[in-house]
């Protein structure tokens, strides 16, 4: 009874035209998808690669751009502390503020300098400090700064953005005097070199006996007045210890309260006089300069940057030492952003206060951590605004501060594109499904594949090809029958494989025999092979006391070491190019350039012949026996040929292989002995010691030359 007549329902059988379109439905599908899906992630690659390329030469720019800033103001700074203009100054300027500290300051004048810092300086401390400091923490130290400042800053007739502009106080006194002479000098080449002040300190009381801009700074002690402990302090005091005119001395920015709290770094340099440091010359910077160029004057769209891309400094310390982007256009994005990725209130009101992010915002990323390690590099990471960020950072090349410039820009923009072709390409990938279905159908109906495959497999198989097979698609008729052609191929590729396998164990024989180009005339029917070289090395190689040696040893013993130490001549052989021709009992035969000529051939011979005996040292400790070896080197011609019919042999002969092999027998163990034709050839290669003539059977008197190892 049929699983029909017993109630069981036939199984589904598909046709060979269904089969087929489903195949190519799958095929084409795949392909769709394989082909969009490597599209998508290899462009997305190389956008990536493309947009850390354009951070990393941005960032290399700005770095060029900061260090380059550095440097020429470090040169400019150099030039004028030599200059001839500030030596004379700051010899005069010193002798004229001691005058006026010996001299000191009238009770009436000192009270006019204390009302001016409480009405003009303490409320703007209040303000960028948050609170009122004590007026006593501000006021100057000594007679010549009360002096100084009531003339020059207290009734200095100018605002205070210009109290520079005056010369001449008219108080008659000697610093006064020299104040007119060099002030406008001074003035013009702070303008000139882009300065914001210009100052000139005493290095053995720290006084700032000179300053451009007349600050609550001038004519202060750095050593006992109220910024002692500033950066300046710290510059002057380090340069102050050195007598070298190419010393710079910087200091990192920090807030200093002469100037409102803004963030100022300062650079000085020696001033020298006969080998003696008199003063130091200090340029204040301001960050307004080093913003402009982190920021690229705030054109980060005509930089390239984007809508969120743009670069900054961080110092050591992680803070800032330029303002991000989005304080500049947004600053109340800003200071939202700031709140949402958890900054302190206490940060944002700094920032807020001091009417910057420099010395006041925080960036610790992977980023700013790497490079300011000295590691520079690119990558995706989370940036300081709490999102995925594409960036690139490295360290600059400061001496003095320590600073990493990062450039970055928000990965939502740097991957927009790519949100762009992933529509695309889905749209495209849709259109191409619908192609694969419609292409399909219609092959399904127009193409029976195994048939023609099988058609195709029965023509290779008559053509010679018993390789050929074809697959089996089906488990109808059509499928038993390529079933059973795949037997018949298979059947006979194996017999095939067997024989192939044979010919090549063959083959390998007979090239462990003889030198390959010889087995190949062997087999292409060549009889009776003798060839004469006309410039060839030979070697003999033979173990000293080997008769000895083995017959104190078991039989297996002596052939496992003979072998080991043949084996290893043999690699070393095939390294150089060489030929081994026999070895007979403890004796080894080689030869270089035949049968293939090479120009180097004694060079090579003497390398392996070293080799060699550095092989049997090195043997004969691993198997704790004492063995030494000779080895005996001529070149010259030889005839070589094939000698033998049922067990074949590759040879030598001629004068050169007798003179070669008594060489060796007149050798020295442990060295090389070469005749004169092979010294001739090396002596500028290697050190031969001349050893004389000796007596060789047949030859009489020879030269021969030693090479020791």
């Amino acid at each position: 009874m049929s699983s029909t007549e017993a109630g069981g329902s036939p199984p589904i059988r598909w046709g060979l035209a269904a089969k087929l379109f489903a195949t190519l439905l799958f095929l084409g599908a795949s392909a769709v998808l394989v082909t969009g899906v490597l599209g998508y992630f290899r462009a997305k690659d190389a956008l990536e690669k493309s947009v850390f390329d354009q951070l990393t030469a941005a960032r290399q720019a700005k770095t060029r751009q900061v260090e380059t800033y550095f440097h020429t103001i470090q040169a400019e700074l150099r030039l004028l502390a030599t200059s001839k203009m500030v030596v004379e100054a700051t010899r005069e300027f010193k002798l004229a503020v001691d005058q006026l500290d010996r001299n000191g300051a009238p009770p009436a004048l000192r009270q006019k300098v204390g009302d001016w810092y409480a009405q003009n300086f303490i409320p703007r401390m209040t303000e960028v400090l948050g609170k009122e400091p004590p007026l006593s923490d501000y006021l100057p130290v000594g007679g010549a700064p009360y002096y100084l400042q009531y003339h020059y800053i207290v009734k200095n007739p100018n605002p205070a953005e210009r109290r520079k502009l005056l010369d001449d106080a008219g108080d008659g006194s000697d610093y006064t005097r020299l104040h007119a002479i060099y002030h406008p000098l001074m003035r013009a080449a702070a303008t000139t070199v882009g300065f914001f002040d210009f100052m000139i300190a005493d290095p053995k009381t720290g006084r700032l006996v000179y300053t451009v801009q007349k600050e609550v700074d001038f004519s202060t002690s750095l050593q006992f007045g109220p910024y002692r402990r500033s950066n300046v302090a710290a510059a002057v005091a380090r340069c102050a210890e050195t007598a070298d005119r190419s010393a710079i001395c910087l200091e990192d920015f920090a807030p200093y309260a002469p100037s409102g709290g803004e963030p100022i770094a300062f650079m000085g340099a020696p001033i020298i006089d006969n080998g003696a440091v008199i003063g130091v010359l200090i340029a204040q910077l301001s960050n307004e300069e080093i913003d402009n160029v982190v920021t690229g004057g705030r054109r980060w769209r005509q930089d390239g940057f984007g809508n969120t891309g743009e670069a900054y400094l961080v110092g050591p310390d992680h803070m800032v030492r330029s303002a991000p982007r989005a304080f500049y256009e947004n600053p109340e994005g800003y200071f939202a952003e700031l709140k949402s990725v958890g900054t302190s209130e206490q940060e944002i009101e700094s920032i807020q206060r001091y009417g910057t992010p420099v010395l006041h915002q925080r960036i610790d990323t992977q980023a700013t951590r790497a490079a300011l390690a000295g590691v520079e590099g690119t990558g995706q990471i989370i940036g300081y605004r709490g999102l995925p960020t594409l960036a690139s950072w490295g360290p600059l090349a400061i001496d003095g501060v320590r600073w990493a410039l990062v450039a970055k820009v928000d990965s939502a923009e740097a991957f927009a594109p790519i949100a762009q072709l992933r529509r695309d390409l889905l749209i495209v990938g849709g259109l191409a499904l619908l192609v694969v279905v419609a292409t399909a159908a219609w092959l399904s109906r127009a193409l029976l594949g195994p048939l023609r495959e099988l058609t195709a497999g029965v023509k290779r198989f008559a053509a010679g090809d018993y390789t050929a097979s074809v697959p089996v698609r089906t488990k109808d008729e059509i499928g038993e029958l390529c079933m059973a052609f795949n037997g018949m191929v298979g059947e006979l590729s194996r017999q095939n494989v067997v024989i192939q396998n044979k010919n090549r164990e063959n083959e390998q024989l007979l090239l462990n025999v003889l030198p390959a180009p010889i087995a190949n005339r062997l087999r292409g029917g060549e009889h009776g092979i003798a060839d004469g070289f006309a410039e060839v090395t030979v070697a003999f190689a033979d173990i000293v006391g080997f008769t000895q040696l083995s017959s104190e040893m078991p039989p297996q013993d002596v052939v496992n070491l003979l072998n080991g130490l043949f084996t290893r001549f043999d690699v070393a052989a095939q390294d150089l190019g060489i030929e081994k021709i026999k070895t007979v009992g403890d004796a080894y035969m080689a030869v270089c350039g035949l049968p293939e000529q090479v120009p180097d051939h004694a060079e090579r011979m003497v390398r392996m012949a070293i080799r060699m005996v550095h092989i049997t040292r090195e043997h004969a400790m691993e198997n704790n026996v004492s063995m030494k070896l000779r080895v005996g080197v001529n070149s010259g011609p030889v005839v070589a040929g094939v000698i033998g019919k049922s067990k074949y042999i590759y040879d030598l002969w001629g004068d050169t292989v007798n003179l070669a092999s008594r060489m060796e027998s007149g050798g020295i163990p442990d060295t090389v002995q070469v005749t004169r034709s092979v010294y001739e050839k090396l002596k500028d290669h290697f050190v031969f010691e001349h050893r004389g003539e000796i007596e060789v059977k047949g030859k009489g008197k020879v030269e021969a030359w030693l090479l020791r190892l």
